[in-house]
C-alpha cells in the first residue's frame, strides 16, 4: 500500500458515500425500510470483515450504535423531504457539534481556530435554513441538522473506543437498524430495481466505503484525508443534479461553500499545529 493507493481508496470512499442522496431519491421506499434493508447488506460486510465481532453492549458502544442509526435515518428522511444538497451539507456541520461537546466528553479544549470555524459553519447553516423556508423544505433541513448532531455523537463515541475496535459499534448499529426498520421493510413492494439499489447502498455505499476508509487513513496525514473525504458533500448534489435535475439554490450553495471552506481551513490549521509540535 502506497500513499497514491491510499488516496485512490479515499476518493473511492467519497464517491460511494456521495451516491447515497441520488439512490435515496430514486427508490420509493420509506426511510425506515431503507434503513433496515441497507443495514442487512452492510451487516454481512462487517461480519465478513470482523470475523469475530465483539458486541460488549456497554454504554459507549450502545450510544454510538444508536447515534449511527440516528445519523443514517435522519439523513434519509432529510433527503426525502428537502434537496439532496441541503441534506448532505447540513449533515456535514457535524464538526460544529464535535467542537461543542468534545471538551466535555473527550477533554479536548477548543482553540481560537475552533471558535472561528464554528461561527462560519453556523452562518452556513442559517443560509441553508433561509433557502428552504417552505414547510417541507424546512422539515428536511431540521432532519439534516439532527443527522449532523447524531453523526457528531457517533464520532465522539468512536473516538472514545480508540484503544478497541470501533467497527463493532457500527456493526451493532446495523443490527439494531435491521430490527427497527424491519416492520416497515416487510410492507414495501420488492422489485429487481429496489433490491439492486438497497444492495448497492448496503454493500458499497455503507459497508465497503467504511472498510476502504479505515485502510486508507493509516497511510495519509490527517490533512490529506480530511480534504479528500470532503469530496462527498460536493459530489452528492452533483449526482442528483446530473440524473434528476435538482440543483441547490443560491443561498444554499453559498452556505455549502462556507461549511466546506471553514471545515477545510480548520483541518489545515490543525495539521500545521500538529506538525509544529
Amino acid at each position: 500500500m502506497t500513499r497514491g493507493h491510499a488516496i485512490i481508496l479515499l476518493i473511492l470512499t467519497s464517491m460511494f458515500w456521495s451516491s447515497s442522496g441520488l439512490f435515496i431519491k430514486i427508490i420509493d421506499w420509506g426511510p425506515l425500510a431503507i434503513l433496515s434493508g441497507r443495514s442487512i447488506f452492510a451487516t454481512i460486510v462487517f461480519l465478513v470483515y470482523l470475523k469475530r465481532p465483539s458486541l460488549k453492549w456497554n454504554a459507549i458502544q450502545v450510544v454510538g450504535a444508536l447515534a449511527y442509526i440516528g445519523a443514517q435515518l435522519f439523513f434519509i428522511i432529510a433527503t426525502k423531504l428537502t434537496a439532496a444538497a441541503n441534506a448532505i451539507f447540513l449533515q456535514y456541520t457535524m464538526p460544529l457539534y464535535v467542537l461543542l461537546f468534545g471538551f466535555w466528553f473527550l477533554k479536548e479544549k477548543p482553540c481560537r481556530a475552533d471558535l472561528w470555524s464554528m461561527s462560519v459553519i453556523f452562518t452556513g447553516m442559517l443560509l441553508f435554513l433561509w433557502d428552504g423556508l417552505t414547510f417541507s423544505g424546512l422539515r428536511g433541513n431540521i432532519f439534516g441538522v439532527l443527522s449532523g448532531m447524531s453523526m457528531a455523537l457517533m464520532v465522539l463515541c468512536l473516538r472514545k473506543q480508540k484503544e478497541g475496535v470501533p467497527a463493532n459499534t457500527i456493526l451493532l448499529g446495523n443490527l439494531l437498524g435491521i430490527l427497527i426498520g424491519l416492520p416497515a421493510l416487510t410492507q414495501e413492494t420488492f422489485s429487481i430495481a429496489s433490491l439492486s439499489i438497497i444492495a448497492y447502498l448496503g454493500i458499497f455505499q455503507i459497508g465497503l466505503a467504511f472498510l476502504l476508509y479505515t485502510i486508507a487513513i493509516k497511510y495519509l496525514m490527517a490533512l490529506e484525508s480530511s480534504i479528500i473525504i470532503f469530496l462527498e458533500p460536493i459530489l452528492n448534489p452533483i449526482w442528483v443534479f446530473l440524473v434528476l435535475g435538482e440543483f441547490p439554490g443560491v443561498l444554499a450553495t453559498i452556505g455549502a461553500l462556507l461549511v466546506i471552506g471553514a471545515t477545510t481551513a480548520r483541518a489545515i490549521i490543525g495539521s500545521r499545529i500538529l506538525t509544529a509540535k
